[in-house]
């Protein structure tokens, strides 16, 4: 009798693990990186459009951050909103009304950066991916790709970002790309590549007609 209930108890136990396993395989991180250097913060209403899809298809037990591209971006005080949604739908349906509401405040006061770390958010979306346990990551970077690091700052290094999934968003041309469009071929080259380099996949969408496209695996 007692090695029946011994043999129940291990049982129930695997199965509470299974359980819980299969729920984060399940489960969707985003972290959205935003421009806002120069001219590219004009673009930023085309970012809350990307937002607010985001907001309407994540489920309860996802996760989304979203973050500002600054002069020094691998740091807290550029994350704009972030959460975990609650399992239940009624509370998740708060959270993401406050996130909204902290994401809309953002867009009406933003100032320009003076520089465009990229690489230091990247690492940030990295950190907050990893802790959110979600078994499906996604960094979204919405920017014209061309980084501009301030004085003493150094990210010439590889990052580690296995099995994340990476989307450039409307991706616009700079003045000099259309002089030379190598230029422009050439950021979404070295993109890519360090991209892979770190793992994770690459991909590019400029339609954002087609936001569907944007968490396709």
């Amino acid at each position: 009798m007692k090695k029946g209930l011994i043999i129940l108890t291990i049982l129930g136990a695997c199965l509470l693990f299974a359980g819980c396993s299969d729920t984060n395989s399940h489960s969707r991180g985003v972290y959205m990186l935003m421009d806002t250097s120069g001219t590219y913060k004009n673009e930023l209403k085309k970012a809350c459009s990307i937002i607010y899809y985001l907001l309407g298809t994540l489920k309860p037990g996802d996760s989304l951050g979203v973050a500002r591209i600054d002069t020094g971006s691998f740091s807290e005080k550029d994350i704009i909103a972030k959460k975990t949604f609650d399992k239940r739908p009624s509370v998740s349906n708060q959270q993401k009304r406050l996130f909204k509401d902290k994401v809309d405040k953002f867009i009406t006061s933003v100032k320009g950066s003076s520089y465009t770390d990229i690489s230091g958010g990247i690492l940030q979306a990295v950190e907050y991916l990893n802790e959110t346990g979600a078994g499906k990551k996604y960094i979204l970077i919405f920017s014209d790709l061309k980084e501009d690091l301030g004085k003493g700052y150094v990210r010439d290094f590889e990052i580690k970002m296995p099995d994340v999934h990476i989307v450039a968003l409307n991706v616009t041309k700079l003045r000099s790309d259309n002089i030379d469009p190598r230029e422009y071929m050439s950021r979404l080259e070295y993109w890519k590549k360090r991209a892979q380099d770190g793992g994770a996949t690459w991909r590019v969408v400029n339609d954002l007609e087609r936001l569907d496209a944007i968490l396709a695996d």
